[in-house]
């Protein structure tokens, strides 16, 4: 008898340079196949710095470093943690959030999970969303890339909606895809690339749908990200300015989300709606 495996059992041919097409189509059909199976209609997207830490952790980090030797890199270390104690707030203030939209969204009258938070999967600001979606009782998704240098996936993620992606034009793909609306905490390089990389798509009117586009946090992005310049030049037009919300509390945040989602997203499904490409259950 041949012992020869059949080529989609091959781990060899799976992970070869040839086989690359087939990754690609995997890593758009099982995500596909776990929102058809949990219900969900949509999303709300919280992007935002994997380095951010809970209050209490940053709190508990800097009476550690207080406590204990302290070398010669002391005040270098200790303005830090100072400072990661303040960033925490963007921490709870994700957290807050997450658990007020969720707790909105599972009050609606609709046979589908609609605006379900999501995030990229890992600390941080993502672990945030996640978590307080979880505790408000909702489901949450998480879209993770695996990297050698990064932690893996929170603990706050819904079973069987954790994902895990090898490309990151699928995972970003899958942000965009279900996305109504985003939520950009303060962050860096990842942060900027996903919120350019959707703004572009929505610039270009790449994206079927109204999609909502809120930055969080003026003290921090205000001395990073300036785009009237760009509008000044010609760069950009100047209605591009206004695909941008700007907000400073969850509370900010949250009347801005439901105002948007209720205007634009939530009305009577129609037939044809209610089977969305490539998310309802089709034949064959």
């Amino acid at each position: 008898m041949d012992d020869q495996p059949l080529a989609y059992f091959d781990p060899e041919f799976l992970e070869s340079d040839d086989a690359r097409p087939m990754r690609i189509i995997a890593e758009y059909l099982e995500p596909l196949r776990r929102f058809r199976e949990q219900n969900i209609q949509d999303t709300v997207v919280f992007f935002g710095s994997a380095r951010v830490h809970s209050r209490i952790a940053a709190q508990r980090a800097l009476k550690r470093l207080r406590s204990g030797k302290h070398g010669s890199d002391y005040s270098m270390a200790l303005k830090r943690s100072r400072k990661a104690v303040e960033w925490s707030k963007y921490y709870e203030d994700a957290r807050d959030l997450a658990h007020r939209l969720t707790t909105w969204s599972l009050s609606l009258d609709t046979p589908r999970h609609r605006f379900v938070v999501c995030s990229g999967g890992g600390p941080g600001i993502m672990e945030a969303a996640n978590r307080g979606a979880h505790e408000a009782g909702g489901k949450t998704i998480g879209l993770n890339i695996r990297l050698p240098f990064e932690q893996g996936a929170n603990r706050y993620i819904t079973e069987g909606l954790h994902l895990e992606f090898h490309y990151f034009f699928m995972r970003k793909f899958w942000f965009a895809y279900l996305a109504k609306a985003l939520v950009i905490f303060p962050g860096g390089f990842g942060t900027l690339d996903e919120m350019f990389e959707i703004l572009t798509l929505a610039q270009t009117n790449k994206l079927s749908k109204q999609l909502l586009v809120i930055i969080y946090g003026r003290e921090y992005w205000n001395a990073i990200l300036d785009l009237l310049p760009m509008a000044d030049w010609g760069a950009i037009s100047p209605r591009d300015l206004d695909l941008l919300q700007w907000v400073d509390s969850p509370a900010q945040a949250f009347d801005c989300l439901r105002d948007h989602l209720m205007t634009h997203h939530l009305v009577p499904e129609t037939p044809q709606e209610t089977q969305a490409p490539g998310i309802a259950k089709t034949r064959g």
